[in-house]
């Protein structure tokens, strides 16, 4: 029997204001867990608790604490864009 295969994961790209917040972010322990949850969207793009934006097309969101990560998924080219990383008091605005 041959072992089976698992299709690759998806490719993860930062836009400019993503990079920014996680270059500026001073908290050590927090930068590990949204690095982490941003890594662990190459493998499955749509987590548990994921959500789309009511109001926007194909964005989505992921929580990590007071935290938000928004995102795009590109099926077709197995890629995902992280838009927006910011507190949930501002993320939206």
């Amino acid at each position: 029997m041959e072992p089976q295969t698992q299709p690759p994961g998806y490719r993860i790209t930062l836009r400019p204001a993503a990079e920014l917040f996680l270059r500026k972010l001073r908290d050590a322990n927090l930068g590990r867990r949204i690095d982490e949850a941003i890594t662990d969207l190459g493998a499955q793009p749509r987590p548990p608790g994921a959500k789309m934006l009511s109001g926007h097309e194909q964005i989505w969101r992921i929580r990590v604490g007071h935290y938000r990560i928004l995102y795009q998924i590109d099926d077709s080219s197995r890629l995902i864009r992280i838009a927006q990383i910011g507190h949930r008091r501002e993320i939206y605005r």
